[in-house]
């Protein structure tokens, strides 16, 4: 099974000078922004920014995302054409709220183009499960801050508890690949990196967004597999070899415990 991204680290789009240390990071997959981190004034210097060093860096293709403007924005006309004419492969597509807008987009990506919507809000997530089944998605990814703000809550883990659920069921029934979960604005607190890590992991994403190249370890860290549930796999398949009908601490191995297993090993091929 090809290994993908796990942490995605952005960097905002009229910084070219940072683009190539993001990719030095150390992180799985980048992501060059022309939203939030841009200012109305740099979009264009931004797109034209990102269209000179991608063409130097094509060979980094399969790390390189681009997160463009959402689809009611004035820039989303623009930003299209700039996909199409780079032939950037990976696409996010913010404040995602419906399959058209997804569609719109993903009829003017390359062959091996994908598009990445971020739900961040009450219509993207009552709008999911038919975002996930459009065409050209790869995974989603949960805006969780734009979320919290739409509906006037709070960011807390209480709170993103229903959307993260909705998210990854409807990733798992369009058969994707496990969501991205959103970012952690703390950059130097480590206790909450880890902890918002390991809510995301256990509530079933299978990848984090990063805004800081030093939070990229501790994500890799949280969304690996512990050392305890790394010798529970390696004896339950061990014991599923000898045995049709085996136990493991006094807990029936049966199929979902198997592939639960099979899974947590297959981080490690």
């Amino acid at each position: 099974m090809k290994k993908y991204p796990i942490t995605y680290l952005f960097v905002p789009g009229n910084r070219p000078d940072r683009f190539d240390k993001a990719l030095d990071s150390g992180a799985d997959a980048i992501i060059v922004d022309l939203e939030d981190s841009v200012s109305l004034s740099d979009k264009s210097l931004a797109r034209d920014a990102f269209a000179n060093w991608f063409e130097r860096r094509r060979y980094h293709s399969e790390r390189i995302l681009l997160r463009i403007n959402d689809a009611q924005s004035f820039d989303f006309s623009t930003d299209r054409e700039l996909v199409h004419a780079s032939g950037v492969k990976g696409v996010m597509l913010p404040k995602t709220e419906s399959n058209d807008q997804v569609e719109s987009l993903a009829s003017i990506l390359s062959t091996k183009g994908f598009v990445v919507p971020i739900i961040e809000s009450a219509k993207g997530v009552l709008n999911c499960a038919r975002i996930a089944m459009s065409s050209r998605v790869q995974r989603l990814a949960f805006g969780n801050l734009d979320y919290a703000t739409d509906l006037h809550i709070s960011a807390d883990t209480s709170n993103l508890a229903y959307p993260c659920s909705v998210i990854t069921i409807a990733s798992r029934a369009a058969e994707l690949l496990m969501p991205i979960a959103g970012v952690t604005p703390e950059i130097y607190d480590d206790a909450t990196i880890s902890s918002d890590s390991s809510f995301s992991y256990l509530s079933g994403f299978g990848a984090k967004l990063c805004i800081h190249p030093r939070q990229i370890e501790l994500v890799r860290q949280a969304f690996a597999p512990s050392n305890k549930e790394l010798i529970w796999a390696q004896q339950v398949l061990a014991l599923s070899e000898t045995s049709a009908v085996a136990q493991l601490d006094g807990k029936m191995i049966d199929r979902p415990v198997l592939i639960r297993a099979q899974s947590i090993l297959q981080y490690y091929k």
